[in-house]
């Protein structure tokens, strides 16, 4: 059915889905665009046909395939799909990519889950494919599986036959951790266009056609205020004086909308702020990280100075993966870069880019060592030979913690 020769397995991914198949539950893969969806579709399509599934009792639907052009609503993806299934027999499946672009899918999904029509697995680009009032007619339904850019340890074996991994570190702080780009010269010409395309797609594909935008300038602007400002404070007032000392002016709400449409595209993340001595969430206080922060130097370019909140940003994304639901501590008027919280498991973690000096030292172990309670404590930085522990928190060199399991 498909040429999957050339296709890195990412297993991880391919055996969360596996759990659930043929399992009376709906398989909702949700991630950016070209973050890999669709090629790990195909790949568990291969798994299935190996598994002795008849391809004729595959139905597989690639909404960006103008091959399904047709396929506009739900009730053009009922018939679709029944004038395929009907009368088959053995084990179907209803696989269907992109599903957002279909008009109240849900109906036809719910329909094909109450028929028992087919084992369902679908996958979006939107962060609120099931956040609408029809998708409450799949409530209870569905378990949503969350697919990333690749982290570093997926990057290098996607690089294959790697020797320098400090090198190849660099690469990924670069290029990011598309897929795509493994397929080009790792060269910034190649690269940066590659990526500009994909981001293009999405605002407007995603953005400024989903949400009738009609000032795309504007968007633009917060879109790389964002992008340029990852890891700091960021509000929309803030956003707003920001162009207004340049002579531009955007209303609050306005900037609040396309934030909200912006981080609905998947190409951010808003981290709110939590008072640890309080116990409570600052509510206009957030910081912004990019799912794939490739697409930031593809659009303003690379530059050393960011290295710190580029390095924040590689920790977030990689904390995330690992299933991790991520804070801001903030301890009086001091800063702690991420409350990582798991189940019954709390990690307050310190990202830096070296700890050269000891006044960097006094303040990264420094503001961990004023949280009194028995949580594991981590400074991260690049610093290779640091000392493993002080004062009872440990240090993890940057690259060691990318490539381990344990954190």
């Amino acid at each position: 059915m498909f040429d999957t020769t050339k296709f890195v397995l990412r297993e991880e991914y391919l055996s969360k889905i596996e759990k659930f198949i043929d399992r009376p539950i709906i398989k909702v893969l949700k991630g950016m665009r070209r973050v890999g969806k669709s090629v790990i579709i195909k790949l568990l399509i291969e798994k299935l046909i190996h598994q002795n599934v008849s391809i004729k009792n595959i139905v597989y639907i690639n909404k960006e395939s103008l091959e399904f052009e047709d396929i506009k609503n739900y009730k053009n993806l009922y018939i679709y799909v029944n004038s395929i299934l009907k009368n088959k027999i053995g084990k179907k499946y209803i696989i269907i990519d992109e599903i957002q672009e279909i008009e109240e899918w849900e109906k036809a999904v719910s329909s094909f889950y109450s028929e028992n029509t087919a084992d369902i697995i679908i996958s979006g680009s939107n962060a609120k494919l099931l956040s609408t009032e029809l998708a409450t007619l799949l409530s209870g339904r569905y378990v949503e599986i969350n697919i990333y850019p690749l982290t570093f340890k997926e990057f290098l074996t996607f690089r294959n036959s790697v020797v320098d991994v400090e090198k190849e570190f660099k690469f990924f702080l670069r290029y990011g951790g598309l897929p795509g780009i493994h397929l080009l010269s790792f060269e910034d010409e190649a690269v940066f266009s590659y990526l500009n395309s994909i981001l293009n797609t999405v605002i407007y594909k995603d953005i400024i056609i989903r949400n009738n935008i009609r000032n795309a300038v504007v968007l633009d602007r917060v879109i790389k205020y964002l992008f340029d400002n990852i890891g700091n404070i960021t509000t929309a007032k803030k956003i707003a004086d920001y162009y207004k000392s340049q002579r531009l002016r955007i209303s609050v709400d306005t900037i609040i909308n396309y934030i909200k449409f912006i981080e609905t595209s998947l190409l951010i993340d808003r981290v709110q702020k939590y008072d640890i001595k309080g116990k409570k969430y600052f509510e206009f206080f957030e910081k912004v990280f990019l799912n794939d922060i490739g697409l930031r130097h593809g659009l303003i370019g690379y530059h050393e100075k960011d290295i710190n909140c580029l390095l924040e940003n590689v920790v977030y994304h990689e904390l995330r993966v690992r299933g991790y639901k991520i804070s801001i501590g903030v301890i009086g008027q001091l800063e702690i870069d991420f409350i990582a919280e798991k189940q019954n498991d709390k990690k307050y973690i310190q990202v830096c880019y070296n700890l050269s000096s000891n006044a960097t030292i006094e303040r990264e172990f420094g503001n961990l060592e004023k949280i009194r309670d028995n949580y594991n404590k981590i400074v991260i930085s690049m610093d290779k030979f640091f000392p493993e522990e002080r004062n009872g928190i440990r240090h993890l060199y940057l690259i060691d913690f990318l490539q381990s399991h344990q954190l």
